[in-house]
């Protein structure tokens, strides 16, 4: 009898033995299992993630190749739809409008303290006018000498102001500011007062308090 106990006992711990192997090995695959799916995840998040940063840098990118243009407001003035670098540079620049409302320039700017010349300028010099808030007039020869004349008055008198002809413009008459543009029809254009007063160092100004003397004269 005690014989068939021992047996009985020694089948029950055998039993149990297995089941615990067995219950061991179920939380082994299970532990795998797991590792498995959060490694899974894991690289899917890292993937997902390096795909979201290069789409984004990919569109920016293609922004940024995307060349500027102008966009006119209900006033009548066009306004650059892109950031106008403006690193000083020594060779020339080839400028997308004329005249140039910004972009890199040359180191010395065009005195612009009421100023009228009476030849064309490098656009060069002038842009860096612009930057200093100065509201540069141009004119081609389709303009009246009378409104020509009228222009040249008003210059005179407005401090951070130049003037020059233009041959390469499309419009007789002109007015420019750091990335700003309008055309207007006769120096009596109510337009050129209202030009004059919002952008002559104005908000727009990139460089706020720079002098419009000890420039370059003609």
């Amino acid at each position: 009898m005690g014989s068939a106990k021992n047996k009985s006992s020694a089948a029950r711990k055998a039993r149990i033995e297995e089941m615990r192997r067995a219950e061991q090995a179920r939380e082994r695959r299970n532990r795998i299992l797991t590792i498995g799916a959060s490694v899974v995840v894991v690289v899917g998040l890292v993937v997902g993630g390096v795909v979201l940063v290069q789409s984004q840098a990919d569109k920016k990118d293609e922004a940024d190749k995307t060349p500027g243009k102008f966009v006119t407001g209900k006033d009548g003035v066009k306004t650059w739809n892109k950031t106008l670098s403006s690193t000083h540079v020594t060779e020339s620049v080839s400028y997308p409008m004329e005249p140039p409302v910004g972009g890199n320039h040359h180191k010395a700017w065009m005195n612009c303290n009421g100023d009228v010349y009476t030849k064309e300028l490098a656009n060069e010099n002038a842009v860096h006018s612009l930057e200093h808030g100065a509201v540069w007039v141009t004119y081609n020869g389709k303009a009246a000498k009378a409104d020509v004349e009228a222009l040249a008055t008003k210059v005179k008198q407005t401090p951070f102001t130049l003037m020059s002809p233009d041959d390469s413009q499309k419009d007789p008459i002109m007015l420019s500011a750091w990335g700003h543009q309008r055309t207007v029809t006769s120096a009596s254009d109510p337009n050129v007062g209202k030009f004059f007063e919002k952008y002559v160092q104005g908000e727009q100004t990139p460089e706020p308090g720079a002098p419009c003397t000890g420039g370059l004269s003609e």
